[in-house]
């Protein structure tokens, strides 16, 4: 009984430090409509992102408040995880054909060790969009309780032009997936 708790406890530490998986509740709180792990806010009931600023991968300065006015599409991702790998094709392509219609698109690479290897990723998939840098993860914590699981990823959140939390998905978006979200919202009025 004692050897099995230490194994128990260095599972529960791993997958905590990875957090790299295909889905996970969350915990919505409601607010979040739609079923499975992609959900989107009614227009009156969003609330404001939080501070999303930091480096950048290439250790320029960037704040997510200065794309006020676009919709922008945050994606928390590691080049350690498979399932981000999987999703990158998609988001470079939707992030190439919705930038003249106002799309912004911003990673958080999150508990990823190496800047390294988080900039082999982006050169890989050919992303055309800036990543802050959280070796720490603790970007993923300054979002509301229930908009996401931040040992969970990849998990996108989309804010409306105003700033605000508008839709999440807690798991691999697809093209068409991630072009539906956006049209709506890149519908809205400023």
């Amino acid at each position: 009984m004692s050897l099995r708790r230490p194994a128990v406890g260095a599972v529960a530490v791993l997958l905590a430090l990875t957090g790299c998986g295909a889905g996970g509740s969350g915990g919505a709180g409601g607010e979040f409509q739609g079923s499975g792990p992609i959900g989107t806010v009614r227009a009156d009931a969003r609330r404001p992102a939080p501070d999303l600023s930091g480096t950048t991968l290439q250790g320029r300065p960037l704040d997510v408040a200065d794309y006020r006015g676009q919709v922008v599409v945050v994606n928390l991702w590691g080049s350690y995880c498979g399932p981000c790998r999987s999703e990158a094709p998609s988001l470079v392509e939707v992030a190439k054909d919705t930038r003249a219609r106002g799309v912004r698109f911003v990673g958080i690479n999150t508990s990823d060790p190496s800047r390294e290897g988080a900039a082999r990723f982006e050169q890989t998939f050919g992303v055309p969009y800036p990543s802050l840098y959280d070796p720490m993860g603790r970007i993923a914590l300054h979002f509301p309780k229930g908009s996401i699981n931040p040992q969970t990823i990849p998990a996108t959140v989309v804010l409306d032009r105003k700033g605000r939390i508008a839709a999440r998905a807690l798991t691999v978006l697809t093209e068409s997936e991630l072009r539906a979200v956006l049209k709506p919202l890149i519908a809205e009025p400023a």
